[in-house]
């Protein structure tokens, strides 16, 4: 599939969402990391800030809830109009429910593994998604360096993705700049979350055109 890049609002001025948003217009997503200071030692926003987002941008809505409980929460990101929302396996007590439920409400259904988390005891959760988050960094804080170590699980999630035939996207999270992305493109990832590459440029627009084409060039 043809490479997707996500501007994470979490490197944005949050006094600023709307024209911040509007400057990454060509992206293909905006990722919004969803932080409850539980899951993850850091708060960002909820629900109430996604709703108003989203009728900020016409870009659709990738929301990656790093939360407690999302069983509970997930499913009304979808029905707010999120058109994609992910959970993390670590926090999720009936992740196949709640990703048929986040299915249900229209929005495709996304699943999350920390660094530390291996990816083949999730393999029989690959039919119920509809994409594959890898993080690339410990979850929680924005302008963390990438860790090389997760290149190898995300050479096997793709692997395991291609041998059942799957349609389901695989996504990178953490330190993706100019400078990992190609590694990450030739490991496999189709899906690109870039904050600090993106809202620390001078140019946040052209900052996604050349990870865009750089990741192009790496995956052809």
């Amino acid at each position: 599939m043809a490479v997707q890049i996500a501007p994470s609002i979490l490197s944005a001025d949050f006094a600023r969402l709307a024209d911040e948003v509007a400057a990454v217009a060509d992206a293909d997503w905006i990722h919004v990391d969803v932080m409850d200071n539980h899951f993850v030692p850091n708060l960002t926003l909820g629900l109430p800030v996604v709703e108003a987002l989203l009728k900020a941008t016409p870009v659709p809505v990738d929301c990656h809830l790093m939360i407690e409980d999302p069983d509970r929460w997930a499913p009304g990101y979808a029905e707010a109009g999120a058109a994609s929302v992910t959970i993390h396996v670590e926090a999720a007590s009936a992740p196949i429910r709640t990703l048929r439920e986040i299915r249900a409400a229209g929005a495709r259904a996304g699943l999350a593994l920390n660094p530390g988390t291996a990816v083949e005891p999730y393999a029989d959760l690959l039919t119920e998604i509809d994409m594959l988050l890898v993080m690339t960094v410990e979850p929680g804080f924005g302008g963390q360096p990438f860790l090389d170590v997760v290149l190898p699980k995300i050479r096997r999630a793709r692997d395991l993705i291609k041998g059942r035939d799957l349609d389901v996207w695989l996504q990178v999270d953490g330190g993706v700049n100019t400078e990992t992305i190609e590694r990450c493109a030739e490991a496999g990832a189709d899906v690109f979350v870039a904050g600090s590459a993106v809202y620390s440029a001078d140019d946040p627009a052209e900052a996604v055109r050349s990870l865009r084409a750089r990741a192009a060039r790496a995956s052809g």
